[in-house]
């Protein structure tokens, strides 16, 4: 038989009939990820990108921060990740090579600081486990700054090398040997 029906029931049994698919919910969380990044400028190249994170409190959830390494970002007053920190934080906990560009007090220093004592876990007496290279004092002073800041009570050692003569002179003379 016919059925006869007004166009607000044809819509509303469409509406009942179709169930959202795996695919169709994939696509969906696509868009809204996509908003989020136009949102906040956030501009990304590459496959298979690790979502952004909207606030700091989703590094302990979904990636498991040391809690100390989380209370010393609140401590030191930041409450909402930066666009930089939303997506080079997540890519960087995902192991992936990043190469990010931001203007100056964007917070790029903590969007590589975060993950760096992250992937390191917990100290261990093995000299240096980590190196970071800056291209001028001033840079490697503001690092060693935020570094130690953000590594505050979780044991991690932070040094700041400028000279060789002078490292011999901290950490011994075969240190140019052991490390």
């Amino acid at each position: 038989g016919i059925k006869w029906m007004s166009s607000l029931e044809a819509k509303f049994e469409d509406a009942k009939d179709k169930k959202p698919t795996a695919e169709k919910l994939e696509h969906l969380r696509r868009e809204k990820i996509n908003r989020f990044r136009n949102q906040h400028r956030i501009n990304v190249q590459g496959t298979d990108l690790p979502d952004p994170i909207a606030t700091f409190d989703q590094l302990q959830k979904e990636y498991q921060v040391h809690p100390k390494i989380m209370e010393n970002i609140q401590a030191a007053g930041f409450h909402v990740p930066t666009p930089i920190q939303m997506q080079a934080i997540p890519v960087m906990l995902h192991g992936r090579e990043l190469l990010a560009s931001a203007p100056t007090g964007s917070g790029k220093t903590l969007a590589f600081c975060i993950p760096l004592l992250t992937h390191l876990k917990q100290p261990r007496n093995k000299g240096f486990r980590a190196l970071i290279i800056s291209p001028t004092r001033e840079l490697a002073s503001q690092t060693h700054r935020e570094l130690v800041k953000l590594a505050e009570g979780t044991g991690f050692r932070i040094h700041m090398i400028h000279k060789a003569a002078e490292a011999a002179k901290k950490f011994g003379p075969k240190s140019s040997k052991k490390f």
